[in-house]
């Protein structure tokens, strides 16, 4: 049987932190920010942590 291959855009999207947990970038940080505050720019700015009810079928991309 032939190896699998991981999702090319989660891979792009997603990364795995020490403890197994999966990190992703925040949205609403693209564009139009004239119009969002600077406290709210500053806090999207940190990456989140994916939630547990996703966080399998992200890990399942990413093998």
């Amino acid at each position: 049987m032939p190896k699998m291959k991981s999702h090319s855009g989660a891979r792009k999207t997603f990364s795995t932190t020490g403890s197994g947990k999966i990190k992703r970038r925040k949205m609403n940080r693209s564009h139009i920010l004239t119009s969002k505050s600077t406290k709210r720019k500053r806090r999207l700015r940190k990456p989140g942590l994916v939630s547990k009810a996703d966080e399998k079928k992200i890990k399942m991309l990413l093998l």
